[in-house]
């Protein structure tokens, strides 16, 4: 990609327009050097593909020892036949179909345009009028295609749709008795709409670690947890959405609650006041949702960030799980006091037999995530697969 830069006029008209006599002087500049006006992926894509809408997050891989951009694109519409719209900051549409991965090089800006859903009609017109711009769904390589994710903004917009959609009875759909909303949490002092985060976990039931998306739903005027919906991004399970809701007559704290809570215990409320009179200011990150079995996990990173300084510095790491809220230096610690004090029991009660549990369970099961981690640090997944696996064996005895 870009334009050749190898012959002197064009290094002398780009030095010129550009306001840089380096293009012209410096030794870096080969025959084989391009210039490339538009870097941003998304801007890069959409100068290519402007009829197709692109995900707000592109994220960068390593395949085959090189950088690859992906960035997912749809096709969107406004005129289906007896369809809900959408309206929101996304666009206003009422079809709309993640029909094509765009893979883009990092080093020298190539573009590939892969079809992944061979059955939408749009994408089909736009192959018939640039049939060299698209490649098939099967000619995807097998090592860029395990890296392929479900898709944030698809994401947001079905679990937006479905707060409505989820009322199966005529009735109680005509009347919205059953209304669900997005769940709100605290980033940066603003109460905002909670995002959909990926995370590697075994979903229930499961049988080994997957990579999904993963978003909470709470009642339409109340605040604690209802459901939450999974999207798979494996090979095997892509693109399948699946739906997890908690008996009704059971209370689960949703991210607003746990907010309130925080914010009600007197340790840390002192220190976070503490920090603010000293000048500095404390930054609370995004709230995490993390399902352990049927167990909840609800994660809060703390930053600080002093007056003078841009960049904010991780301080603590707020945990809360059940009824109890810890406040730790690292994840490490809060995860290590929050085992110490109990172990993880499933949200719906269930019969058990009394059994006598290791002491050392607790400090094995935080080793074992130590050791993930780091796995995780050095890019050594299948070495991160084991050790996940050998964790969740150890939460299950805690758990027994």
């Amino acid at each position: 990609g870009g334009v050749p830069m190898g012959s002197l006029l064009r290094r002398l008209t780009y030095a010129y327009d550009l306001g840089s006599l380096k293009i012209l002087i410096s030794n870096y500049f080969t025959n084989e050097s391009r210039i490339h006006y538009y870097r941003q992926i998304r801007e890069r894509v959409s100068q290519v593909a402007p009829f197709l809408r692109l995900d707000n997050d592109p994220y960068i891989t390593l395949i085959d020892g090189k950088l690859q951009w992906i960035i997912d694109a749809y096709t969107v519409s406004d005129r289906y036949p007896y369809s809900e719209p959408f309206a929101g900051n996304k666009g206003n549409f009422n079809y709309i179909r993640n029909s094509v991965k765009v893979l883009v090089d990092a080093y020298d800006g190539r573009m590939q345009f892969f079809v992944v859903d061979e059955d939408d009609p749009l994408i089909a017109s736009y192959r018939q009028i640039f049939p060299q711009m698209f490649a098939a769904s099967e000619t995807v390589p097998p090592q860029v295609r395990q890296h392929f994710r479900y898709p944030l903004d698809f994401f947001q917009i079905q679990a937006q749709m479905y707060l409505s959609y989820h009322m199966s009875d005529a009735e109680v759909f005509y009347n919205q008795e059953d209304l669900w909303r997005l769940p709100t949490d605290i980033y940066e002092g603003n109460e905002q709409s909670m995002e959909p985060h990926y995370m590697i976990m075994r979903l229930p039931q499961g049988q080994t670690e997957e990579f999904i998306l993963i978003l909470p739903f709470t009642p339409g005027n109340k605040d604690n947890m209802i459901a939450w919906m999974a999207a798979h991004s494996s090979v095997d399970n892509y693109g399948k959405l699946l739906l997890y809701e908690f008996p009704k007559q059971q209370l689960v704290y949703g991210p607003k609650q746990v907010e309130a809570r925080i914010d009600q215990n007197p340790q840390i409320s002192q220190q976070l006041t503490l920090w603010s009179q000293q000048g500095s200011k404390v930054i609370r990150g995004d709230l995490l949702v993390i399902p352990i079995q049927e167990s909840l996990l609800y994660v809060e990173p703390i930053y600080l960030r002093a007056e003078q300084g841009e960049l904010p510095e991780l301080k603590r790491v707020i945990v809360a799980y059940d009824e109890d809220i810890v406040m730790e230096e690292s994840l490490e610690k809060a995860l290590d006091t929050m085992f110490g004090r109990q172990k993880l029991q499933p949200l719906a009660p269930v019969p058990k037999t009394e059994t006598k549990v290791p002491a050392n369970l607790a400090q094995s099961a935080l080793e074992t995530y130590r050791k993930a981690q780091k796995a995780a640090q050095e890019g050594n997944w299948a070495a991160f697969g084991l050790y996940q696996q050998e964790l969740e064996g150890i939460l299950e005895q805690l758990n027994r």
